[in-house]
């Protein structure tokens, strides 16, 4: 048995099929699995920290503007589509899959349409509440489409081949109890903590609020616990805190630059305070933890915050609006609803309400029996 998956450009679109890829190789010892990315891709970075080989095609997205840079730019996006066509068409010779798999990303486009016309079976996942443009158009040529929420359904145009699975999750994240989670953080007394980050890569703008926020913490006592990942900015925020004699490198208040043990922080978190990605969403409902959530204004067709007012809507989230956020208001939500148990004992209620149990083993039994 051959699976191809094909993704990248976020994390959001590579851990979806690594679960799934995880999945198979688990039920079938025999499974070889091949990973297509988009040449400088993070997913080439990713994909071989989790032990997976991945192959790379020449592609690049579209820009909006007509700005004379972005006109050549499209132009050399155009002869990169047909670059790719060639090199997914090569690949698919040498791997011969039996299933071609696509979670999202510019590289997905070139290798599932190939293998759909090829008549290899071949499905989509969308992680996001709002389809990409290249979920969007594989949608018309795949054998499924399958979706995270409920309410993406009708955002396609064949509502029959649109099954709502949820989005998988690792299986780190079911790990641990909270009891244990804080145990292992060495979290001896009964303050409650709060896990924030701005995504992999962090965000200036939310990481200079941060500063803001954690400063409060320390001048009202650290009424909680906090772990925050800072990302890139790491060293620049430490400058910062270290400037206003906040101290943040252990203790009641940590920040680091980047939280490799995720699943054991978020397992021990009462609140967490992020972006909106579509991993992150996912990762939130299936444990059902509450957050508040502060969507990027920088993203294609405002995407995070069309994720977490879903969440909102299910009265799982608080979400707050990038241009709203000081470190003042961040305070102030952040303790407001860490100082009402009930709502956070609400929040995960709805949360394990409105999550789709078991994703990963619904998408595989979709994708075995499409390769049926």
């Amino acid at each position: 048995m051959n699976i191809l998956f094909t993704c990248g450009g976020t994390a959001g679109h590579v851990n979806p099929a690594v679960a799934l890829a995880r999945m198979f190789q688990e039920r079938h010892p025999d499974c070889k699995v091949l990973f297509v990315g988009a040449d400088g891709g993070m997913e080439t970075r990713l994909v071989p920290k989790e032990g997976y080989e991945i192959r790379t095609v020449t592609i690049t997205n579209f820009h909006r503007s007509l700005k004379p840079k972005d006109i050549v730019h499209n132009l050399g996006t155009l002869v990169n589509m047909q670059r790719s066509r060639s090199q997914a068409r090569h690949i698919l010779d040498e791997f011969k899959p039996d299933l071609v798999v696509g979670t999202g990303g510019y590289a997905s486009y070139p290798v599932v349409k190939q293998a759909a016309k090829r008549g290899i079976p071949t499905a989509v996942h969308e992680s996001n509440a709002v389809p990409g443009l290249t979920t969007k158009t594989l949608s018309k040529v795949v054998d499924r489409v399958l979706v995270g929420f409920e309410a993406s359904r009708a955002h396609y145009d064949d509502p029959d081949k649109v099954i709502v699975t949820g989005t998988p999750v690792r299986a780190d994240f079911f790990r641990y109890t909270k009891a244990q989670a804080r145990q292992q953080l060495g979290l001896t007394d009964d303050r409650p903590l709060l896990l924030s980050y701005w995504g992999s890569l962090g965000a200036r703008v939310m990481n200079d609020q941060t500063v803001d926020f954690m400063e409060l913490e320390q001048k009202a006592g650290t009424p909680f616990h906090h772990i925050h990942g800072a990302g890139r900015d790491y060293q620049r925020v430490m400058e910062a805190l270290d400037k206003r004699g906040v101290k943040a490198r252990e203790g009641d208040l940590q920040v680091r630059e980047y939280i490799y043990d995720m699943p054991l922080v978020m397992a021990a978190a009462d609140v967490v305070l992020c972006r909106a990605g579509a991993s992150t969403i996912s990762e939130l409902t299936a444990i059902a933890k509450p957050s508040i959530l502060v969507p990027s204004p920088n993203v294609t067709a405002n995407h995070q915050e069309k994720n977490a007012r879903v969440l909102e809507k299910q009265q799982g989230a608080v979400v707050l609006l990038e241009k709203d956020c000081t470190g003042a208001v961040l305070f102030d939500t952040v303790s407001g609803l860490l100082g009402d148990a009930k709502r956070r004992e609400d929040m995960a209620r709805a949360l394990n309400a409105a999550a789709v149990p078991n994703a990963s083993e619904t998408i595989y039994q979709v994708l075995r029996d499409l390769m049926k």
